[in-house]
């Protein structure tokens, strides 16, 4: 019998047991590429539907499907060998019942090899975390601001600054937290009601426009790295790639035109025999 080859990757238990200890560094990935350069630095990398905004020009997050969350989570496995690797399941692809959840779990898990799903918290959806969960399926619940119910609110709205608003969320993170979600992303709310999700649940929470008291931190990496004209108020930009990338484009334009690409050290000549 072969021996085992033992994995380096960061596992769900241990994200979980990272409560109140050090914080998660987390943030999203979509291309193998870009999985590469963030698996050395982070413990967790979510392949977010957000995907559909950030590479596919989307308005928002509602028009992603299965299959491209399935694409681009094969794509980030084979970038990442240590960091934990969670995917979304896209709107309607879960919502109707506990068994159509487990079926595009387990396909998501079966064509990707991802290590867990991720799902936003509703009416019914802690009871559905509790079926996947007691059938093999690790699950990140999101509690919030929930981008795949924008539509209800007219936009992406910030939480919790009414008291109606900050009892939901709180009965929905406990809600997802007794279901048995290893860990929750806390999005959009006020500061002090994300303090106060992160003290009421058992699991380690995953803050994105929350608080610092949060388990953990997750952005949109391409927020995070400057691509975009605007990001909002949560973000702090750690680099200007829009402008940098705007330069090389520009001076490889120039370069074109003038003719001096390629040069004599980018093309090919004929070998001497």
């Amino acid at each position: 019998m072969s021996k085992q080859i033992q994995s380096s990757r960061v596992t769900v238990p241990e994200i979980a047991a990272r409560k109140g200890k050090a914080k998660l560094v987390c943030l999203t990935a979509y291309t193998a590429p870009m999985a590469a350069l963030l698996d050395p630095h982070v413990d967790l990398m979510l392949v977010g539907d957000s995907v559909g905004m950030v590479m596919h020009g989307l308005p928002c997050t509602v028009g992603v499907t299965l299959d491209m969350m399935i694409l681009h989570g094969k794509a980030v496995m084979r970038g990442a060998t240590h960091a934990l690797v969670v995917v979304d399941l896209p709107f309607g692809s879960y919502e109707r019942s506990a068994a159509q959840a487990h079926e595009s779990a387990v396909r998501v898990m079966q064509e990707t090899g991802c290590q867990a799903i991720k799902v936003e918290a509703g009416e019914g959806v802690p009871e559905t975390i509790a079926f996947l969960v007691q059938r093999g399926i690790p699950v990140i619940g999101h509690v919030g601001l929930r981008p795949q119910a924008s539509n209800v609110d007219g936009r992406f709205k910030t939480k919790g600054r009414s008291l109606a608003e900050r009892e939901r969320v709180l009965a929905e993170a406990k809600a997802v937290d007794e279901a048995g979600a290893f860990a929750i992303v806390v999005e959009g709310v006020a500061s002090d009601l994300a303090v106060e999700v992160t003290r009421l649940v058992g699991a380690p929470t995953i803050g994105i426009g929350a608080s610092p008291e949060c388990d953990g931190q997750i952005l949109v990496t391409d927020d995070m790295l400057g691509l975009f004209d605007w990001t909002p108020k949560f973000v702090r930009r750690y680099a200007n790639m829009r402008e940098l990338v705007g330069k090389a484009v520009e001076a490889y334009a120039a370069d074109v035109k003038g003719g001096t690409f390629p040069g004599s050290a980018e093309i090919y000549t004929l070998r001497a025999k």
